[in-house]
């Protein structure tokens, strides 16, 4: 019987380097006994194996069925045991821990002295790199030490660690508080995208700001101040602010580059703040800063010094990328960016399994927009099918929304409006269904519907009266949202002008920096 591809001992096989691998048979070896085990022939058996088939497991080992669910755990655990001390999996973190365990080792087995000089460079390890909540064990298991190992000083050393302790615990609620509501805003943004009216803005207002703890800035550490600023750019995104977003991102990025050791600590953090200044300054339209920061971004991603791992080196790749696409929506060069979706799509599958659905479709969706702003609408359509056709994409209802109005609008520039009627009625359902039918949205399938009933005479009159009932809209705290995803200005200015997209947007980049 096959089963799932997603099996998670097969996976976890699969993800292995060739010196994992080594590393893993000779951690293994280490006990004679185990040269014949019936984990290590199971391993091998996954490890040249396409695809996880029990049938094939039981054939080639002297696994029985019963057997098999025990032996697949105990293996599980023996490959994470060997990663573990692997030194490429080592950190800060895991060297704190480490001391930890041998101070608790030495504790009981009553030597207490020992186990205090192990805590103490512990602590000021984890206090040195805002590892606060670790610092906050290492002093609940000091108290209980003191209160064996008796000295002269236990009064004042008593009292230093209950300052200590309540020093690190205030601390980490409000780390607590402000991680919460930074989660809880980016999970609203990634669901629902940016507020769509009034109602809907007031309610985020009031959930942020009842959540937002009291603090003093001057009083946080690293770690307080590094999810403020991301709950405030959450905020900001949500609300479509984005020179408070710049404001915060910035904020976020210039903090690691103040604390230098934590860009080493916490490389995922700190490529997540570049990615989301860059974001700001697109939606901004700062070629300027943009193109600098990125060139900044990936000049510390390829130096030698940064951490080198697999999720380190997806999320690299992710924004790299993607904002690499971004830099030729802000002047309308889409032409010059085509070059780059053959390259990004032949590697995004080498990180097939590392970078999350959503953000392979976010790609389909940036590649289809490049190509319809170039005048390729086949292409166009090419891709927005890919995630329209997407049944188990559940996040981030505007990309969905979009993809299928971009791909109405592709459809009838590339003639293809022999079924225009029916992907009309499939939209216009689709929109009602997630409660997001919006003016423009509205003028804009109105129009497309109607435009069967337009003499050829009168279709540039007719684009031009569409244009003049959606510029009011372009500013608009809440509907100018549809034209982040989908610059429907810039396409009703191109057929008034018998002009590409791309060619519109250079136009109107130009005279923006005139």
């Amino acid at each position: 019987m096959t089963k799932d591809q997603k099996d998670p001992l097969f996976v976890l096989i699969k993800s292995l380097t060739k010196s994992e691998k080594r590393q893993f048979k000779l951690y293994v070896g280490r006990l004679g006994v185990n040269a014949d085990s019936k984990f290590l022939n199971l391993f091998n058996v996954l490890d040249k194996a396409n695809t996880y088939t029990e049938k094939l497991i039981l054939s080639s080992t002297d696994i029985n069925k019963r057997q098999l669910a025990n032996v697949k755990a105990h293996l599980y655990k023996q490959v994470l045991i060997s990663l573990k001390l692997n030194p490429a999996h080592q950190n800060i973190r895991s060297q704190i821990r480490e001391q930890l365990d041998f101070a608790s080792i030495l504790y009981h087995k009553g030597l207490y002295n020992q186990g205090l000089k192990i805590l103490d460079k512990a602590k000021e390890l984890a206090l040195n790199n805002e590892e606060k909540n670790l610092a906050y064990e290492i002093v609940e298991l000091e108290k209980v030490i003191e209160s064996q190992y008796i000295t002269r000083s236990i009064s004042n050393r008593a009292d230093q660690l209950s300052i200590q302790a309540k020093e690190l615990s205030t601390a980490n609620v409000l780390t607590s508080k402000l991680s919460n509501l930074s989660l809880q805003l980016y999970g609203l943004l990634l669901k629902t995208g940016y507020v769509k009216d009034e109602e809907e803005s007031q309610q985020i207002t009031e959930y942020f700001n009842a959540r937002l703890p009291k603090y003093d800035i001057a009083d946080l550490g690293f770690r307080e101040k590094l999810w403020l600023y991301k709950a405030y750019l959450w905020y900001g995104f949500l609300m479509q602010d984005f020179l408070s977003c710049y404001k915060y991102a910035t904020k976020w990025v210039e903090l690691f580059y103040e604390h230098p050791n934590m860009i080493q600590l916490n490389p995922v953090f700190f490529l997540k703040g570049n990615n989301y200044l860059l974001e700001a300054l697109f939606f901004l339209r700062r070629k300027e800063k943009f193109d600098k920061r990125l060139a900044i971004l990936e000049e510390t991603v390829n130096d030698g010094n940064f951490p080198d791992n697999e999720n380190v080196a997806a999320l690299s790749f992710l924004y790299l990328n993607l904002n690499k696409v971004n830099a030729y929506f802000i002047d309308g060069s889409f032409s010059d960016g085509l070059f780059l979706i053959p390259k990004i799509e032949k590697e995004l599958k080498s990180f097939k399994s590392k970078i999350d659905e959503h953000h392979q479709m976010v790609f389909y969706y940036k590649f289809a927009s490049m190509h319809f702003g170039a005048g390729n609408n086949l292409e166009t359509i090419y891709y927005l099918e890919k995630i329209i056709n997407n049944k188990s994409l559940t996040m981030r209802e505007d990309l969905l929304c979009f993809s299928r109005i971009l791909s109405v609008i592709a459809h009838y520039e590339a003639g293809k409006d022999e079924h225009l009627e029916a992907d009309l009625r499939e939209t216009y359902k689709f929109l009602i269904k997630m409660n997001d039918l919006h003016e423009v949205q509205n003028e804009l399938i109105r129009f497309i519907r109607d435009l069967g009933n337009i003499y050829p005479q009168d279709l540039k009159s007719a684009f031009k009266k569409l244009l003049e009932k959606l510029k009011v809209y372009e500013d608009h705290p809440f509907e100018r949202r549809a034209f982040l995803y989908l610059d429907i200005i810039s396409w009703l200015e191109s057929k008034i002008s018998n002009m590409t997209v791309g060619q519109v947007i250079r136009g109107k980049f130009s005279q923006e920096k005139g």
